[in-house]
């Protein structure tokens, strides 16, 4: 095969033409092809309508494998195979399947596999049609979606099928998947070089996501293509770039020393930046094959590669000067490197268990709205996901970005800690103690301790930490915000309980 033909097998896409034709070849989700687990024990059952197979529904987002998995059991288990699309099919487009499943069962003992693309697209009343055949056994359903079920799949139908969770891949199935989609017969064909540059970066971008991966890798192919094409055409005067004049001979060879000088030390630099790279491969002498790099990437998506390893330290120095800009009131500085995180693929979860964190550690009782935003946020992107979950991320971080600070709270709690880890605990005294079970109160618990709201202000001077931290204050509130109330009132609170 030519490096044309693999770069361009007619018009069906790259990620359609690498799915897998068996269990084996699915990259990621190892949590559920375990031996013996349900897909697995689906996709090597017998094919016969006799053998009984239980329904599944794939929840995960898009490009995780939902229909690959589908495809791959059917081809496995020599199923007849239906697909069908929750935006195109109706209750009549249902219906009919159930009917030639259950003729094809009865004539022919073959059971069917109905692949459901989108199903929480379905209403009520389409996904009530799947029901007979569902549990009668004349269809296996496969059912995809990227909605949480609970909320989109009618509880009839989720009760009588698995709920099985897919997972984003991680970076070393994506990097495989893509190295097997440059050499593989039916992907690329071994017709381009991918350079490690531009293989991290595809992992990168593709933030999980296979069918994103080879989208981008097809399209960047046909970008270093072009530019591969454009190098070998003849110059429009006919003459050779690389072609030396009569008055470029002479100064050739007077500059061959200082040319031997430089490569001497750029070979230095360029071995250091080829160790530095892993994966991916660079062009050998004499091969004509175009080498995708990070700027065909980048032309390929339209979008600039950022520089940003989710698990290295350009991960950890863009999460801390977020948060550092969010406690440092610079609302734009956090939006900024939110962008970057987002754009960089970085898990919404993690950005929004930081805000979480944010809210309690660096504006605390300042404003205690904030930490009901941040968990909002937080709850909103588990909930509908990514793009969407960009925009609850940027309301709550302008709006911990700009509200009052104040870390009293958290510093209360470590001292507090400092101190048991001290050993400064002492004994809980006996008034406060547990009086409820027979014999306490003989050991005097409980004796002595005053109900706060028999008091007409509901406090009364008490004791209430060991004699060890008598007197001892954790927390000190500001004036800042909220808390310049809380500080006011704390103050007649602590002159009350001392008695005073």
């Amino acid at each position: 095969m030519t490096s044309a033909s693999a770069l361009f097998q007619g018009q069906t896409p790259l990620a359609v033409r690498m799915r897998p034709t068996s269990l084996d070849e699915v990259a990621g989700q190892g949590h559920l092809l375990r031996p013996g687990s349900p897909l697995v024990t689906l996709a090597g059952a017998d094919s016969s309508a006799s053998v009984s197979a239980v329904s599944v529904i794939l929840w995960g987002p898009p490009g995780t494998g939902k229909t690959t998995l589908a495809q791959a059991i059917a081809r496995s288990s020599g199923r007849r195979f239906v697909e069908l699309s929750a935006i195109t099919a109706g209750v009549k487009d249902v219906r009919e399947v159930m009917q030639e499943a259950l003729t094809q069962r009865d004539l022919y003992g073959q059971s069917t596999i109905l692949f459901l693309d989108e199903i929480h697209r379905f209403t009520k009343a389409q996904q009530d049609a799947l029901l007979p055949g569902v549990e009668n056994g004349w269809v296996v359903l496969i059912a995809a979606t990227t909605e949480n079920p609970s909320f989109s799949v009618i509880s009839p139908l989720l009760s009588r099928s698995l709920l099985l969770t897919l997972r984003p891949l991680g970076d070393d199935d994506l990097g495989a998947l893509v190295d097997r989609a440059v050499t593989d017969p039916r992907g690329l064909a071994g017709g381009v070089v991918l350079s490690a540059e531009a293989r991290s970066a595809l992992v990168r971008l593709a933030s999980g996501d296979a069918r994103r991966a080879l989208t981008a890798l097809e399209a960047a192919a046909s970008v270093a293509a072009d530019d591969a094409t454009r190098d070998d055409a003849p110059h429009p005067d006919g003459t050779d770039d690389d072609a030396d004049g009569p008055d470029d001979a002479g100064a050739d060879d007077a500059g061959a020393d200082d040319a031997d000088a430089d490569d001497d030390d750029a070979g230095a630099d360029d071995a250091d930046a080829d160790d530095d790279d892993a994966g991916g491969e660079t062009a050998a002498d004499g091969d004509d094959r175009p080498v995708i790099t990070g700027d065909h990437i980048a032309q390929a998506v339209d979008r600039a590669l950022l520089r940003y390893d989710r698990q290295g330290d350009e991960h950890y120095d863009v999460i801390s000067a977020f948060i550092k800009s969010v406690r440092g009131s610079d609302v734009d500085a956090a939006v900024h490197y939110l962008a970057r995180m987002i754009e960089a693929g970085e898990d919404p979860r993690f950005i929004a268990r930081r805000l979480v964190i944010s809210a309690a550690e660096d504006i605390g009782l300042a404003d205690p709205q904030a930490l009901q935003i941040a968990v909002a946020a937080a709850d909103a992107v588990a909930f509908i996901g990514m793009p969407e979950g960009r925009i609850p991320l940027a309301e709550a971080t302008v709006y911990l970005a700009t509200t009052a600070k104040s870390n009293a709270a958290y510093n209360a709690i470590n001292a507090a800690i400092a101190d048991v880890r001290a050993g400064g605990f002492g004994r809980v005294p006996l008034h406060l103690r547990d009086a409820h079970y027979p014999g306490a109160k003989r050991l005097g618990h409980g004796k002595g301790y005053k109900y706060s709201h028999d008091s007409d202000i509901g406090i009364v001077a008490q004791q209430y930490l060991p004699d060890e931290l008598r007197g001892r204050q954790y927390y000190q509130p500001t004036s800042h915000g909220a808390e310049r109330d809380v500080s006011a009132r704390l103050e007649k609170i602590r002159r009350i309980l001392d008695g005073g």
